[in-house]
């Protein structure tokens, strides 16, 4: 979403030059925070490179719901939108680059430019069928299938997350994950 923005903003098709210091691009280093638990989302962010994830803490166990690569957005919508207390944190993985803007900001763009709003409301779209097919999947798929799926679907997680992030993605223990994979 904001990649492409930023885009058109750099090539001159959209004319508000002040819209690009709205922007922020920063690096950080694998394992920072970008959101905690029970904070306001102030911010969005655009993964331009690296790896995110969102999660929250059920009785002391950090439980991994969402992976963010490059291209892709990444915030606690409800949060961010209704300035409420986020349900989940946002942390990178490994080394990161990401775009953000403030709250502010965002509302002057999507009530400014069209095409923002409409490429925000896809995202929103593709975050609630996300969501919507990991509840399906914990509810109707084994964990092994589970497996399987991710290897299918989702390269890109098996190849650059720790396994214990996928485990808890997964609904399973570490070792239950070991034992899937040897299984293979």
């Amino acid at each position: 979403m904001f990649d492409s923005f930023i885009d058109e903003l750099k090539s001159g098709r959209l004319k508000d030059i002040g819209i690009r210091n709205l922007f922020a691009e920063k690096k950080i280093e694998a394992r920072t925070v970008l959101l905690r638990e029970g904070e306001i989302s102030d911010h969005a962010f655009y993964v331009r490179q690296g790896c995110l994830r969102e999660w929250f803490n059920k009785d002391g166990k950090e439980i991994t719901f969402q992976f963010f690569f490059e291209g892709q957005t990444v915030a606690s919508i409800d949060s961010f939108m209704n300035a409420e207390p986020s349900l989940y944190n946002i942390e990178s993985i490994e080394p990161a680059t990401v775009v953000s803007i403030s709250r502010e900001s965002f509302e002057k763009i999507y009530l400014t430019f069209p095409e923002f709003r409409d490429e925000f409301q896809k995202l929103i779209y593709r975050r609630f069928r996300n969501y919507a097919n990991l509840f399906v999947s914990r509810i109707r798929d084994t964990p092994r299938e589970r497996y399987e799926d991710l290897i299918r679907n989702h390269p890109e997680i098996i190849q650059r997350v720790p396994q214990y992030y996928i485990a808890s993605y997964l609904g399973i223990t570490p070792i239950s994950l070991s034992r899937i994979r040897n299984r293979r």
